[in-house]
């Protein structure tokens, strides 16, 4: 039977879950999420839940201690040179929330299906696996409940055991252990490959931008698969891997050759990570601005010819910039029908390599919550 405690505990998560969907447009906005990435729980300030308190009677006026009698009052409220207000304040609670918390929160509110993993599974994760009770072990590791059944199974042979007065002993023949095995679990590997623009005109806004879509991307992804890897190529008119605090901090000043990104990215692919064995999920983030007319070509044939037949989604997302042409994501539309919109609905049964681009405009803040849903919708 549940105890009390933990039905009023499970109820007071629903409540939390309840509090965060309504306000999940929010919480997508929030930077400060991103310094918590990489711990299994974030702080979430959650607005309008009573903090549970005391309930005192009508007796608690009176002094305890010291001088005065007994009935005067301990203090008089709001007295003295920092005085209190007399409003009520706003109830704020910070909650714990697990990052598999968030990221099936952020599936039910958008709708999104579970990820159907490419290749033949062929990793394989060791795993500790309890498979039975033995006589030694760690006492971290002892089964109570069993120990407890042996000590009494051995009072009632010996007759010792009282019903009027029922205490049970267990002696060190009685103790029982948990016992474990190893076991190889198939495991779904997959990697994320983000690529950026850092020429002159991504600024600190656009990234921003980046950063929590990344963020997300990476919440949900990390749901569906065990393991995962992630990656960072950035560009300008050449490009480079860098490590995570580089790819969300550096800027450059020069022009966009967006295929040095893609031919960076293909060798990446060809060096560490084969199709048959991981899931491959390529991001770029782009503010549309590209070189020259030569350099889209390359790009097409790049991702026609490699990105998009190793990737199970390669996601375009275009970053509105003041600077930018923004003219990419109609190169890619024309080369990939396929691609579509921003509001298309693709067929799940189309594996097709123009199926696995899918393309999206962030703006603001705002379409976050657009853009992963146009990009997760058909789970692949």
């Amino acid at each position: 039977m549940v105890s009390r405690i933990e039905q009023d505990f499970q109820r007071f998560r629903q409540i939390v879950k309840g509090r965060i969907r309504k306000d999940l447009r929010r919480f997508l906005t929030r930077s400060d999420l991103i310094g918590k990435e990489g711990r299994r729980y974030v702080s979430i300030p959650v607005h309008d839940i009573d903090i549970p308190t005391f309930r005192y009677g009508d007796n608690a006026g009176g002094v305890g201690m010291g001088e005065g009698e007994e009935g005067d009052a301990a203090g008089t409220p709001g007295a003295g040179d920092n005085a209190g207000g007399e409003e009520e304040g706003r109830h704020i609670l910070e909650v714990d929330v697990s990052m598999e918390e968030l990221a099936d929160i952020l599936a039910e509110e958008l709708s999104l299906p579970r990820i159907k993993p490419r290749g033949e599974h062929r990793i394989t994760s060791v795993r500790d696996k309890y498979s039975g009770v033995r006589q030694a072990g760690p006492e971290s590791l002892r089964h109570f409940k069993r120990t407890y059944r042996e000590a009494l199974k051995r009072q009632l042979a010996l007759g010792v055991y009282d019903p009027e007065d029922p205490v049970i002993v267990p002696i060190k023949r009685d103790r029982r252990y948990r016992s474990w095995k190893e076991v190889r679990k198939p495991q779904s590997n997959a990697v994320i490959v983000y690529m950026m623009d850092v020429s002159g005109s991504m600024g600190d806004e656009q990234k921003e931008l980046v950063r929590l879509e990344a963020f997300w991307i990476d919440a949900w992804l990390r749901r569906n698969y065990e393991g995962i890897e992630s990656r960072y190529i950035v560009h300008d008119v050449h490009a480079k891997e860098v490590d995570r605090a580089t790819f969300f901090s550096l800027r450059e000043d020069g022009g966009t050759r967006i295929s040095s990104a893609y031919q960076c990215g293909k060798d990446l692919l060809d060096q560490h990570y084969d199709p048959a064995d991981w899931n491959i999920y390529a991001f770029h983030f782009s503010d549309g601005d590209n070189s020259s007319e030569s350099d889209n070509r390359l790009c097409v044939k790049l991702l026609h010819d490699h990105l998009l037949p190793a990737c199970n989604m390669f996601g375009y997302c275009q970053v509105a910039s003041a600077y930018g042409s923004g003219n990419f994501i109609n190169v890619l539309h024309e080369a990939f029908p396929s691609a579509g919109d921003d509001k298309r609905t693709p067929r799940e049964d189309d594996d097709t390599p123009g199926a696995r681009l899918i393309t999206s405009r962030v703006n603001n803040k705002d379409d976050i919550y657009t853009s992963l849903r146009t990009f997760f919708t058909q789970g692949r």
